[in-house]
């Protein structure tokens, strides 16, 4: 009747690889990967690749810069609701100041869509606070081991009470990654006075935090490029290598 425990430590890397073009590479084996911990060479057990289920969560912005944008926003967010999977789950949240859940974790298409329409514009952007909160939430109450983030903004942070640093070390923390849409005005690409122009800063900041997080960033130009991107984004989450080994340490 006496019962034994064993500790399996099993670790499970979620690993994209692209080439030089940004274009997924497909066929890699266990040969051509090495993990190392503490600078120390790990054994490969295995390395898949296959559609796994994802937990997600459309973060949408809806501060007063989005205002023209928002049905375009909306159409996005849709396109990718129209991607999931059965075994899927996604929740809604907007922000504008401050993040806030529109729909909580759900399969249904429908009450996710309905979440989605429901949105209005108002306020300033907090962006850096709404990943954080909804980082913490989706790694908090999604079912799935792989989680995730579309955030859709134009990435004019202005309200956040919180540091970017604080952001890379929230998303790693909870092990979400971040996808990024940003509709940036054509506009504000001109050169200010004092450097960088607004559009600059935004996209630099959207690009970092997603390259940072594993993820990608992408900059529409136009409505019909939005079916493409989100059937990228779902595909892309989907069908990551996972990379798996015991650690030594």
């Amino acid at each position: 009747g006496s019962v034994i425990e064993i500790k399996t430590d099993l670790v499970e890397l979620d690993v994209t690889v692209n080439d030089q073009n940004n274009v997924a590479v497909m066929n890699l084996k266990k040969e051509d990967f090495s993990v190392f911990e503490d600078k120390v060479k790990q054994t490969i057990e295995n390395v898949s690749r296959e559609e796994v289920p994802v937990s997600f969560g459309m973060v949408i912005d809806t501060s007063g810069s989005m205002r023209s944008k928002l049905q375009t926003v909306s159409d996005a967010a849709v396109s990718l609701i129209k991607q999931m999977r059965v075994d899927d789950e996604a929740f809604v949240a907007s922000f504008k100041a401050e993040p806030e859940l529109v729909q909580d974790f759900t399969a249904d298409r429908r009450e996710l869509e309905e979440a989605i329409n429901e949105l209005y514009t108002s306020g300033g952007t907090a962006l850096l606070d709404a990943i954080i909160a909804t980082a913490d939430y989706a790694q908090e109450k999604g079912k799935r081991r792989r989680k995730a983030l579309v955030v859709i903004s134009d990435g004019l942070e202005k309200n956040s009470s919180v540091k970017e640093k604080e952001v890379m070390e929230a998303i790693k923390e909870d092990e979400v990654q971040v996808y990024l849409v940003g509709f940036i005005d054509e506009e504000m690409e001109e050169k200010s006075l004092f450097g960088k122009s607004p559009a600059k800063k935004a996209k630099d900041l959207l690009s970092r935090i997603a390259d940072d997080s594993g993820g990608k960033t992408y900059f529409p130009k136009d409505i019909s490029e939005i079916p493409a991107i989100a059937a990228q984004i779902a595909k892309d989450l989907r069908t990551q290598y996972v990379v798996s080994y015991y650690p030594t340490n």
